[in-house]
């Protein structure tokens, strides 16, 4: 039985609430010693952090396949999805990209605290050979025109793109649009006014 209502039709098991509680303790414990999240957003650590990936899993639906977080840091949204796609059963083969080191062990730590199955990588994201992936995605990590760049090397023909973005994503998306084709949709944020979700398909360069 799903009980705790994250977001406005969303709910998860309690197991899965407790699930991502640890994760919280994990982190909170971490970043006192590595800059893994802002510490001025501690205070507002769902919204800002927990329910703000969610959004991720609701932007797209149950998809199935191979997933590739880019920059995953302190693993927004990489791991908070990897928790919601063991609770409704969605065959996600997930793939955490991080180029520095102790973040990538912060990762890899929350895995195994958590059982979850998840390949986290200390690469830099240009070092990764193509992987041919249904999904990518990215949050707070670099402007849009650079990500489409990512994503096209790493998408399969009809994989897609999820990207978190703030108030000033209408000047990125028309910056981007200079040197990418590609089809958009534009999902609106629940927490954050202003702020959305952009999921591109098609990525091509011009």
């Amino acid at each position: 039985m799903r009980e705790k209502e994250l977001l406005p039709g969303f709910a998860v098991s309690r197991e899965t609430f407790l699930k991502l509680k640890e994760y919280e303790k994990l982190l909170i414990k971490w970043n006192s010693k590595i800059n893994l999240v802002s510490k001025s957003t501690l205070e507002d650590f769902w919204n800002r952090h927990i329910l703000d990936s969610v959004q991720f899993f609701c932007s797209i639906g149950e998809k199935k396949g191979k997933w590739v977080d880019f920059g995953s840091g302190g693993g927004f949204p990489g791991l908070v999805l990897a928790i919601l796609s063991d609770e409704f059963g969605v065959s996600n083969n997930l793939f955490l990209i991080e180029s520095d080191v102790r973040k990538s062990v912060f990762l890899k730590t929350v895995c195994r605290e958590l059982g979850l199955v998840v390949d986290v990588f200390n690469n830099r994201i240009e070092e990764i050979s193509p992987m041919s992936v249904d999904v990518v995605s990215a949050r707070a990590l670099a402007p849009l025109k650079t990500l489409c760049f990512y994503a096209e090397s790493h998408l399969n023909e009809n994989g897609i793109a999820v990207f978190a973005k703030g108030e000033n994503w209408e000047s990125e998306l028309l910056e981007a649009q200079k040197n990418w084709i590609f089809k958009y949709d534009v999902v609106n944020s629940k927490l954050h006014q202003r702020s959305v979700i952009l999921v591109l398909r098609g990525i091509k360069s011009v």
